[in-house]
């Protein structure tokens, strides 16, 4: 089996090997992954930290070794915590901006490294294990106002469930990419009045199919990405938005993945 490592800001994942196929998902910075097919000109991944099955470019593919993916897996996760930052190769002296969320490679004092390339990063880094309610909230908040873009899992364009999941991974727990699969994940609750903040919960549609997620907040407010990610009134029927004085989203489940 191959192995590989995002090393750009940002690469496209797609459901089909074909630049016209829709973007599934993204790779940021610093994250790895397993090859488990490969064509031409596309090269299909297996990312670690969600298991999610998709298409790159192989022009935006770099391979690494086994021993090194296995070291870069099982080693503590820094951050950077910018909504944009600056990362330095040595040798060329190139500069690769970062956005928020992507991931830093055996960081240590400033330096990153991997695949026989060091890197300096001057940025605000974040690197938790034990996560905690306030820091779901307080991470979810840098996002706000994020546009929705399907696929996205970044700052400047992302969905409903990238932004549930990239704001657990900041906060040290991995999440599987759909809000389907994310439903799966936690203790479920019975009442809304039993939720606290950080918990998820999730949305479905007319044919009873679960298609939403969002981060509660407390004081019956949710923060998700719907056209942008805000902050709307949700109750035991779902999600009510002022703007339009109706319900956006009809409420099916709450999960709590922290206890």
């Amino acid at each position: 089996m191959k192995y590989g490592i995002c090393a750009l800001s940002i690469v496209p994942c797609r459901l089909e090997p074909a630049d016209p196929s829709e973007m599934v998902s993204q790779l940021l910075f610093g994250e790895i992954y397993r090859v488990i097919d490969e064509r031409k000109k596309w090269i299909k991944i297996r990312a670690t930290h969600d298991g999610y099955e998709s298409w790159i470019d192989r022009k935006q593919h770099l391979e690494i070794k086994r021993d090194e993916f296995m070291e870069i897996e099982k080693a503590p996760r820094t951050f950077s915590n910018d909504l944009v930052s600056l990362l330095q190769e040595h040798k060329s002296e190139s500069l690769f901006p970062l956005v928020l969320g992507s991931v830093l490679p055996n960081f240590n004092q400033g330096n990153s490294e991997f695949n026989n390339a060091s890197f300096t990063f001057e940025g605000e880094t974040l690197a938790r294990v034990a996560p905690s309610r306030n820091d779901l909230v307080n991470t979810a908040f840098l996002y706000l106002n994020a546009p929705y873009l399907w696929g996205g899992r970044t700052a400047f364009g992302i969905d409903c469930s990238g932004f549930s999941q990239i704001i657990y991974r900041m906060c040290g727990i991995d999440l599987p990419r759909d809000a389907s699969q994310q439903a799966e994940i936690g203790d479920k609750l019975s009442f809304i009045e039993e939720a606290t903040p950080g918990d998820l919960a999730f949305f479905d549609n007319a044919e009873g199919r679960i298609t939403h997620v969002g981060i509660l907040l407390g004081d019956n407010k949710i923060i998700h990405a719907s056209g942008k990610v805000r902050v709307d009134r949700i109750d035991h029927q779902g999600i009510f938005n002022d703007e339009t004085h109706d319900y956006s989203h009809h409420l099916r489940l709450i999960t709590r993945v922290i206890n």
